[in-house]
């Protein structure tokens, strides 16, 4: 949720914005409507509650004579009252919805458009050039014995998948080096639950926008996370934290789950578009003022990680209609797929700034020249992969030999027992 203040304030600002995503700019005067009635209808609540009060008081000292006429008009007064409460309950719930319709306001400098208008900001490495035909990682995965798509799909339905031996402990070893890497960083390690209530996954933004991507548990209403972001934004919900020594920082260990709805044959052959997944993501709590610096150190991190890996990659700074609602800023790290002859997403790294703290009440209280923590404010929020399930895609494609075997990058080694290269077994 977007400042009031700055809404009320500076529409012009919220416009451009809102524009800039794609959105109507018909979405903040609706906005704006409704928070006039919204105050208009407390005005008259409080305004008939304090008339009921007075007239109370007028009743109680009333003579026997004039007490009948004066009950009665307490009768109206209350009905009156009544009405007005429900009208405020209403005028609410409008409120809440067309500013839900607000998305987080950009940060300047993001470039405006879809999904095609990212800007590049850097390359690192020379896609591979081959001596030989190169196999998909797919086709790899199957003489490798590491991934089996047709069995996942005979067990749950398509975009389903087992990883199997090397397969396996390849994630494991993905996931391990970067949980280490998240740890050696000053992160706290989690495995949080998979399994969230509504409110959270409203605060964090997934039920907009994204509402058709999500699986809901119907019976229990609950729904499963996408990503371990929901439940880590979850964790401080509705408390006021110390931020006096710095940020904080958290990784999030958990498998994931997708419906992939509206990707209908896209990315079909493989593990790149699935169902399911896990993933170690970085979540921090920070203040407003530190948000941007820390969002280029989970960069940094991402970065460090896919050189290490030995991955070609770019770093693209995600158009304002790609954002999603509670982003303000997104920067996405693409590998290079060879058999696609493509950069594909492989991290996405998101600031948040105080769009999601706002919807889940995350505050702390920002320190003052002359009297110490002053009055509690929403602190920000910003996450980050820095391993998933499918980086084993551009691993695989890009360290395979002529034979089908894949050398091993060697950061991953000492979780693999030292395994230098992985051989086909098919």
């Amino acid at each position: 949720m977007i400042d009031l203040a700055l809404l009320r304030d500076n529409p012009d600002l919220v416009t451009r914005s809102q524009v800039a995503r794609g959105e109507s700019p018909d979405t903040v005067d609706a906005a704006l409507e409704a928070d006039r009635a919204r105050r208009a209808a407390i005005t008259a609540f409080e305004q008939l509650r304090a008339e009921q009060n007075a007239h109370g008081k007028t009743v109680a000292q009333a003579s026997k004579e004039d007490k009948p006429a004066l009950v009665a008009q307490a009768k109206d007064l209350s009905d009156r009252v009544k009405a007005a409460q429900a009208a405020v309950t209403d005028a609410e719930a409008a409120a809440d919805e067309a500013l839900s319709r607000i998305e987080n306001i950009v940060i300047d400098g993001v470039p405006a458009g879809g999904e095609e208008d990212f800007v590049t900001l850097r390359t690192h490495g020379e896609p591979r050039v081959f001596d030989f035909e190169p196999l998909d990682h797919l086709a790899l995965g199957e003489k490798l014995g590491a991934i089996d798509m047709e069995r996942g799909t005979k067990v749950s339905g398509s975009r389903f998948y087992f990883l199997t031996g090397i397969g396996a402990r390849l994630e494991y070893a993905l996931m391990s080096l970067a949980l280490q890497r998240a740890v050696d960083a000053g992160f706290i390690p989690m495995i949080p639950p998979t399994l969230v209530r509504p409110e959270v996954m409203r605060g964090t933004g997934f039920l907009g926008q994204h509402a058709d991507e999500v699986y809901k548990l119907e019976a229990d209403d609950l729904y499963l996370v996408g990503t371990s972001e929901v439940p880590l934004a979850g964790y401080h919900m509705g408390e006021i934290i110390d931020l006096a020594s710095g940020a904080k920082r958290y990784a999030g260990w958990s498998t994931c789950y997708r419906r992939e709805a509206g990707s209908y044959g896209k990315d079909t052959r493989g593990i790149i578009r699935v169902h399911q997944f896990n993933k170690l993501e970085m979540f921090v709590y920070t203040t407003p003022e530190d948000a941007e610096a820390e969002h280029l150190r989970l960069v940094a991190l991402q970065e460090q990680m896919l050189q290490d890996l030995g991955l070609s990659y770019r770093v693209i700074d995600v158009a304002a209609g790609d954002l999603g609602s509670s982003a303000a800023r997104k920067y996405d790290v693409e590998a290079w797929v060879p058999t696609q002859d493509a950069y594909r997403e492989l991290t996405s790294t998101s600031n948040c700034t105080t769009y999601q703290a706002r919807r889940l009440d995350v505050r702390y209280r920002p320190e003052t020249e002359a009297a110490g923590p002053g009055k509690a404010a929403p602190v920000a929020t910003l996450n980050g992969t820095l391993a998933t399930t499918r980086w084993i895609v551009a691993l695989l494609e890009t360290h395979q030999q002529a034979d089908g075997s894949v050398v091993i990058p060697e950061v991953l080694r000492p979780y693999l027992g030292g395994l230098e290269v992985a051989e086909p077994i098919a």
